[in-house]
């Protein structure tokens, strides 16, 4: 699993606060809890679900099949309920909620390499050896947290793998990562309240003369992130992870899978409150046997989850306030190699947005018949990345500014894809 520095700071600072759950009773109140008063928070903020396909999922066998082309495949189309739209018929339960969702099959991008490609179309920017770019949960979580005083749990959560990391905006925006279950690692270390309480004491004697030293922002960092790890750690808010409050049928519905498990965590995530959760389904580097694994593994898996998830959350009210991003780094090529499997490909591909601001049940662009070529207007990840953020109302003119001082736009001023709201 792939994992920043931010994400081993924070087991660093965790280790270091093993067991101070057990002061949670006699030391914190929780007045106003998220998880019992969802019905007024979704109104009052938005969140964002990436749905991340690791590896590179071929976009043709899916969201945008080539049926009679040589380069086709042998899957075959099912009509959905958004009209005009067909996917693929090992994708039913999708099929019945496309007209939550709307397909960008213009996709056009350069970076073929997998990390390469991670990190652009997690960040809109392609790597430079001389800053570190946010990714998605990073930018979100940063310009919506205000919106949810009370949260105390982070507010970017990324489960099953490790994400991107938040850059320049700092580790106090690092993604939180855990497993489709919710372990969170050395939560409990089983040491005495009081020691706890001493060792608390004492750390926060060294934080404050770190700061007191002006060793930049790297120890203010630091001390923000101690904070938050000890709240986290007395937080009733932390039984947003515990998926098994849910009834037995959901988490059925869902699938007993570590996508499906992820999924449900990532419902239950938003309707606490937490701005941005990155669920990862990794399995998509398909160059043999691509299409059993699809058939067999993969869609059914994809299929249950994904569906389950929309579906929740518009029987909860919550869509409206979640934008949903399935995407990976790239797609695959049209052309099927001689161990009937698909390559790296970039040129032309597929994204699926919903929820939210967005506009539903909609098909922006086209690819030629073979699926070679992107035949209307080409949109990049920064272009996906932007109307994100607009269908979350994050202003597009946010400017930050990286630690060479030099100054970033928001997504890489990348342009709205019109057709998603109009």
């Amino acid at each position: 699993m792939f994992q920043t520095p931010a994400d081993m700071n924070r087991r660093h600072f965790i280790s270091h606060l093993a067991g101070a759950a057990a002061l949670a009773a006699p030391a914190t109140a929780f007045t106003n809890s998220l998880l019992a008063n969802a019905a007024d928070i979704k109104k009052r903020h938005k969140s964002a679900i990436l749905l991340w396909m690791g590896g590179g999922p071929s976009t043709m066998d899916i969201w945008d099949l080539k049926p009679g082309s040589a380069t086709g495949g042998p899957f075959k189309q099912i009509s959905t309920s958004a009209d005009g739209i067909a996917i693929c018929e090992h994708m039913p339960s999708m099929a019945k909620q496309m007209h939550h969702m709307s397909i960008v099959r213009s996709m056009s991008t350069r970076e073929a390499d997998h990390m390469r490609g991670r990190y652009y179309m997690h960040t809109g920017y392609v790597p430079n050896p001389n800053v570190e770019h946010p990714s998605y949960g990073a930018v979100i979580a940063h310009e919506l947290a205000e919106q949810v005083p009370e949260l105390e749990i982070p507010p970017f959560v990324s489960v099953g793998g490790g994400s991107v990391g938040p850059g320049f905006l700092g580790m106090t925006w690092a993604p939180f990562v855990v497993d489709s279950n919710g372990n969170v690692r050395n939560l409990d270390g089983g040491i005495d309240p009081v020691r706890m309480a001493q060792r608390l004491d004492m750390l926060a004697t060294i934080e404050k003369k770190f700061i007191g030293e002006k060793r930049g922002g790297s120890a203010e960092d630091h001390a923000k992130v101690l904070d938050k790890t000890v709240k986290l750690m007395t937080s009733r808010q932390m039984e947003a992870f515990k998926l098994m409050k849910e009834p037995e049928a959901v988490r059925e519905r869902y699938g007993a899978t570590g996508f499906g498990r992820g999924c449900l965590m990532a419902r239950r995530l938003v309707e606490a409150g937490v701005p941005f959760v990155e669920v990862d389904l990794g399995g998509w580097d398909n160059h043999a046997g691509i299409f059993p694994t699809l058939q067999n593994q993969k869609l059914p898996e994809l299929d249950k989850a994904m569906s389950a998830l929309i579906s929740d959350l518009a029987d909860r009210g919550l869509l409206d306030d979640t934008a949903i991003i399935w995407m990976g780094e790239f797609s695959r090529t049209p052309n099927i190699n001689g161990n009937g499997g698909r390559d790296h490909w970039a040129r032309s591909w597929s994204v699926v947005v919903g929820g939210g601001g967005f506009k539903r049940g909609v098909v922006v662009g086209e690819t030629s018949s073979d699926g070679k070529e992107v035949v209307s207007e080409p949109y990049s990840s920064q272009d996906v990345m932007a109307s994100v953020l607009a269908s979350l109302g994050v202003s597009l003119e946010t400017t930050f500014t990286a630690k060479n001082g030099r100054p970033m736009k928001i997504a890489n001023s990348g342009r709205v894809i019109r057709e998603l709201f109009s």
